[in-house]
């Protein structure tokens, strides 16, 4: 953490806002982009609309090959037009050019030393790969020239474009505050030969626990009011110092995205994934990159292992693991559920937990009218356990969070806002905590959902929040909307898609620059660390979110928009929360979506260029198997290159946190359809 973020609790009451802020969201036109750019993204948006136009521009690698004649073919006519341009006297000079800037690149930086001990480069001033993170393995070294499959012309081409994407994926890392990988970054930086410094890493404010004897519900300290103008434009929050910066249509000088220069960023992206080879270099490039990582295993699996052994008091068991895909009303397993139900109708049977129709209806008088006894219920009539047949059946999963089918159950045991306040949810939720804290080494983010349907969702979620003491130090929430817009919009209770936004983020809005009219909200933000976006992946969209799709104010048919449509503003929003968050010291928030159970290649393209992480993509090895190349390529470089240590905490999916914790008679998950991972 730097010096400047040491000071985070110590929160700034008047922060300054200048008139000129250097981190500004540069804006372009359409007319300006590349021609051939444009043209492409097009061709590639017609042909996902068309779905049969796509198989030359994105061909898949894995697809087996029907007629080995004409990849043959193919092949020889390849080798002869890079034979040709070998002989050429152009190519000769820029061949010689290429490999001396390659070997230029290679050199090590002045601040790296190699070891006599060991052949691995180690910095020397900045100690950020000690020495002994690189044990003794055995290593191959490959010589001779590279050959990439292309010719150099076509290889300089898709380095240029792989930088250029990952360029794309920086800006907007660090526009919104999410984390970019250190070892990405400084590569970016030697390749436009400017020195990278720790300085100008974007980090985020991550709200520290309370100290022991510290109250966690304190409103101490909360900032003073700023009394700032909120206005929703193009369905974005924009805001002014005054009324009358209102008035003349002045906003505070934050990076405001807009789509058109958002769509010529995409456009750049959509041309490199569609370009020939450069799909034919990150293919090769990603099966050289696996088939050197089995070599290494099979050369150091036992020298690794031995490695792993030798680390004191550290094993599966207590290592810091964090479950980061885990829904709130799923964080208990089917017999904590199942005995807590039991307990609170054996203890409160007489009391009033709902009302329907205008009459009050007592616990017992619930489960007489559902002619059950919950003395004789099991961990299978209680049916909360998603198994294969939930598999691509949202219908069948969404079922699975009613207790023996029933939604009355649901709304008494696993909602906050009821008409019992949300206490039993709340008391499960502390009985998971407190399991957790005995622990010591599992954390978890529980997700709540924030609907949109209503501006007053967000002041209800906190005052549940505070009001049952839901903390935990090994807890941090996240915040999920679903998608759906045509449900309200059906209901007709709300007019557009902009006052879905607005009821989503206007209020985040309100508490970071009022935070004294809205105490609850600001302390309940503090714990609070991202966003995600769900609904059923299958449902596809006639719409393609392009730079000529409307605008939320203009969106007012009963159609939902697509996944990439609420992807966009849900950053913006974000990106401009985060701006506006950051000279007061409040914490910020990342965009963490669950990439797509039923795959469509320009979702995840998408959450590659403005997502603060992926938490898991759902559908695994068939995902990766159909996106291109070339993203693939951008997603490890960025998603994977990370310096160790570089995380404050290890991350991962659920999987190896369940295995654990059903081993050690600790609660799972039960609530959550199988999923492979990566």
């Amino acid at each position: 953490m730097k010096k400047s973020d040491k000071s985070l609790c110590k929160q700034q009451s008047t922060p300054s806002y200048g008139r000129e802020i250097p981190r500004l969201f540069k804006k372009m036109s359409m007319n300006d982009a590349d021609e051939r750019v444009r043209l492409m993204a097009e061709k590639v948006y017609a042909s996902a609309l068309k779905k049969e136009d796509n198989k030359d521009a994105l061909s898949l690698f894995t697809v087996p090959e029907d007629c080995p004649i004409g990849l043959h073919e193919d092949r020889e006519r390849a080798l002869q037009k890079e034979l040709a341009e070998e002989q050429s006297e152009k190519s000769v000079k820029r061949r010689k050019n290429f490999l001396q800037k390659r070997s230029v690149s290679l050199q090590l930086p002045d601040d790296w030393i190699r070891s006599a001990a060991s052949p691995v480069p180690t910095p020397g001033t900045s100690d950020l790969f000690p020495l002994e993170l690189f044990p003794e393995f055995q290593r191959v070294t490959i010589s001779g020239d590279y050959c990439a499959g292309i010719t150099v012309g076509e290889y300089e081409k898709a380095a240029k474009d792989l930088l250029h994407a990952l360029r794309i994926r920086e800006k907007y890392s660090k526009l919104a505050y999410h984390r970019f990988p250190r070892t990405a970054a400084r590569f970016l930086r030697d390749a436009d030969n400017v020195k990278w410094s720790e300085e100008d890493e974007v980090l985020p404010n991550i709200w520290p626990s309370p100290q022991e004897g510290e109250d966690p519900f304190s409103m101490e300290g909360i900032p003073e009011n700023l009394n700032f103008e909120l206005k929703m434009k193009d369905g974005i929050v924009h805001v002014y110092t005054d009324a009358e910066a209102l008035k003349q249509d002045r906003p505070l000088n934050l990076p405001y995205p807009d789509l058109e220069t958002f769509a010529i960023d995409l456009s750049h992206v959509l041309a490199m994934i569609a370009d020939g080879p450069t799909k034919t270099y990150c293919h090769r490039r990603l099966k050289f990159l696996a088939s050197k990582f089995y070599l290494h295993e099979m050369l150091n699996e036992m020298a690794e292992l031995k490695e792993l052994k030798s680390v004191p008091h550290r094993d599966f068991y207590n290592v810091r693991k964090v479950d980061t895909h885990i829904h709130a009303a799923a964080c208990m397993n089917q017999k904590h559920l199942l005995k807590f139900i039991q307990t609170t109708y054996h203890t409160e049977a007489d009391r009033v937990v709902l009302e329907k129709g205008g009459q009050k209806i007592t616990l017992k008088q619930v489960f007489d009218n559902l002619h059950m006894d919950p003395y004789d219920l099991t961990v299978d009539s209680l049916d909360v356990h998603a198994g294969r047949q939930t598999f691509h059946r949202f219908d069948k999963f969404n079922s699975k969070y009613n207790p023996v089918g029933a939604s009355e159950l649901r709304e008494i045991y696993l909602k906050t806002d009821n008409y019992i306040k949300g206490e039993y949810f709340a008391r499960l939720i502390k009985e998971v905590a407190a399991e957790l804290e005995e622990s010591t080494y599992q954390f978890t983010e529980p997700r709540l959902s924030i609907y949109g349907r209503s501006a007053s969702e967000w002041e209800s979620l906190a005052t549940w929040f505070i009001q049952h003491k839901v903390h935990s130090p090994n807890m941090r929430w996240m915040i999920q909307v679903p998608r759906i817009y045509d449900i309200f919009r059906s209901k007709k209770l709300i007019p557009n898609f902009a006052k879905m936004l607005e009821n989503i983020f206007l209020p985040l809005f309100e508490a970071t620059v009022n935070p004294q009219k809205h105490k609850s909200l600001q302390l309940f933000l503090k714990y609070v660390t991202g966003f995600d976006s769900v609904d059923d992946e299958s449902k596809h969209s006639d719409h393609m979110f392009s730079y000529k799709s409307p605008k939320p104010e203009e969106w007012t048919t009963d159609d939902n928009p697509p996944y990439t449509y609420y992807l966009f503003h849900m950053y913006a929003n974000i990106m401009v929360l985060n701006n506006l968050r950051k000279p007061r010291k409040h914490t910020k928030v990342h965009l963490k979506p669950v990439t797509c159970q039923i795959f469509e290649f320009l979702e995840l393209i998408l959450d590659l260029r403005v997502a603060g992480g992926l938490v898991h993509i759902s559908s695994g090895q068939r995902a990766i198997r159909q996106i291109s190349p070339s993203d693939s390529h951008v997603f490890g470089l960025w998603e994977e290159a990370r310096v160790p240590g570089e995380n404050p905490r290890m991350t991962g999916r659920t999987c190896k946190l369940h295995a654990e914790r059903s081993q050690a008679g600790k609660p799972t998950q039960d609530l959550l359809a199988p999923r492979q991972q990566l």
